[in-house]
């Protein structure tokens, strides 16, 4: 191995992340596939390349580790609509947010939205993630809410609260009959839907 070899591994090594890191990234991978109850701690062990016994050292339970889950979906979900800033009016902002929800229907196909389903099956307990993962749904409309109230809409909660149940309802079809068309046809629907509601 040259120097230069050597100094790309120990790039590569530095680069790579850390154990928490590669569970969260794998509990939530499993998580969206399988579903909580199915997945195992030694299923994201395995995933993340993690030896079994250290996942111990960063949750104590399952349950943290879904937490972290929870935090990581909340993180990503944040990020998205921060980038959604770039675009100049509210309007173009919400169909923005309608083609990048779009963009997801082949995973949606296989798996189902990932907030949907984590939200659709801790709700069946009750307890703090239960109530922790529902914060998700609270973050996406409260943004999409704001965006309709910048238009003038008076409207604006009952606006989020439906363009919501849009997407996760489409979600849930596109899933059980295994056909992305439907929510790309449903992506136009809410295009002009909001082209129709005014600046």
């Amino acid at each position: 191995m040259t120097d230069s070899d050597d100094g790309e591994v120990g790039a590569l090594v530095r680069s790579r992340p850390g154990k928490r890191d590669r569970l969260v990234a794998a509990a939530c991978q499993l998580v969206h596939q399988q579903g909580v109850e199915k997945t195992t701690l030694a299923d994201i062990a395995q995933t993340a390349d993690v030896p079994l016994g250290n996942i111990y050292y960063y949750f104590k339970t399952k349950d943290e580790l879904v937490g972290a889950v929870i935090d990581a979906y909340s993180m990503d979900l944040r990020t998205r609509l921060s980038s959604l800033d770039r675009h100049r009016t509210p309007k173009a902002r919400l169909k923005a947010l309608v083609r990048d929800l779009a963009d997801q229907r082949e995973l949606a196909v296989q798996f189902g939205c990932p907030m949907g389903s984590l939200c659709s099956e801790l709700d069946k307990r009750d307890d703090d993630l239960e109530r922790t993962a529902a914060e998700l749904f609270t973050l996406f409309i409260d943004w999409v809410e704001q965006q309709f109230r910048s238009m003038g809409r008076n409207d604006a909660r009952d606006l989020a609260v439906a363009l919501a149940a849009s997407y996760q309802g489409i979600s849930l079809l596109t899933n059980s009959l295994r056909d992305p068309n439907l929510m790309a046809r449903e992506a136009r629907r809410l295009d002009r839907w909001i082209d129709s509601l005014g600046e």
